[in-house]
């Protein structure tokens, strides 16, 4: 099951403060990602923050598509209360208010993945 890392540039100085915001963060409402028809396409697995001097990274494990990932987070209420209570650390200014806005900032934030490394895929597995 893939990663995904999401990369913010954020003011220096700041990270007790951002931090304070993600202790408060509400979670999306299910984990289960579903489409248009509500058949279920995906889930959440997991994520974690991580953050230096004036980069932020937000790490993601999920099953599905990673556009997917990206419209189902786009609804989510929690992420836009987070979104809002990031922007006055943000170093670079980004729309995320509308779905297609949160969408657009998710894709042009994705880091590329170079290597994702399982115990499935390691040299001599028998999996």
């Amino acid at each position: 099951m893939p990663y995904a890392a999401i990369t913010y540039k954020v003011k220096p100085g700041h990270e007790e403060e951002i931090e304070k915001i993600f202790s408060g963060f509400r979670r999306v409402s299910t984990p289960v990602i579903r489409n248009a028809q509500g058949e279920k396409v995906g889930e959440l697995l997991g994520s974690a923050v991580f953050i230096k001097d004036d980069l932020m990274v937000r790490v993601i494990h999920y099953d599905g598509s990673l556009p997917e990932v990206g419209r189902h987070m786009s609804t989510q209420e929690g992420v836009h209360d987070l979104e809002e209570q990031l922007a006055p650390y943000l170093a670079e200014r980004r729309d995320t208010k509308s779905p297609e806005g949160f969408q657009r900032h998710f894709a042009n934030s994705i880091m590329r993945s170079i290597a994702q490394l399982t115990p499935d895929n390691y040299p001599g597995s028998s999996a």
